[in-house]
């Protein structure tokens, strides 16, 4: 039968596509991540252009690959530093003038701030946390907010 070897050509272009479609950039600065069971787009609030999610090996893969931003958040909870979710996060400048506003994001949130100092304040069930972060050229602050 001649139609055999073509099914086996046509598995074979099929595992060659699957295999290179990991290899396709996941998130280039302002442009969208397309995996078959999501799609991951760069918000923007006020000018602040930011990622929120990473719920999922896909979803947090993808942002953890994002390319232009330069303040990385992670909530995390227990022994097991388990991803937590629903976070309200506010990031303002030491002033007191709110930057970005976000509720019930996470576990991964990252944003592209201008350079400065900022102060960033996180609720999570009632419990306030802030921390105070310099932004400089070119680098990227990892923050991480862990509850017990």
């Amino acid at each position: 039968m001649k139609f055999i070897p073509f099914l086996k050509s046509l598995h074979a272009v099929f595992l060659l596509l699957l295999g290179l479609s990991a290899a396709i950039p996941l998130v280039a600065k302002g442009g969208p991540v397309d995996f078959p069971s999501m799609q991951l787009a760069p918000q923007e609030q006020g000018g602040i252009t930011y990622l929120a999610g990473g719920i999922g090996s896909d979803e947090s893969e993808a942002i953890k690959n994002a390319r232009g931003y330069n303040l990385h958040m992670t909530f995390s909870q227990g022994l097991a530093n388990e991803y937590e979710v629903g976070v309200d996060v506010d990031i303002q400048k030491p002033g007191g003038g709110s930057v970005l506003s976000l509720s019930k994001v996470g576990p991964l949130v990252y944003v592209n701030l201008p350079v400065g100092r900022y102060v960033i304040a996180v609720n999570r069930d009632g419990r306030i946390e802030k921390r105070r972060v310099m932004i400089e050229r070119k680098s990227t602050r990892n923050v991480n907010f862990h509850w017990e």
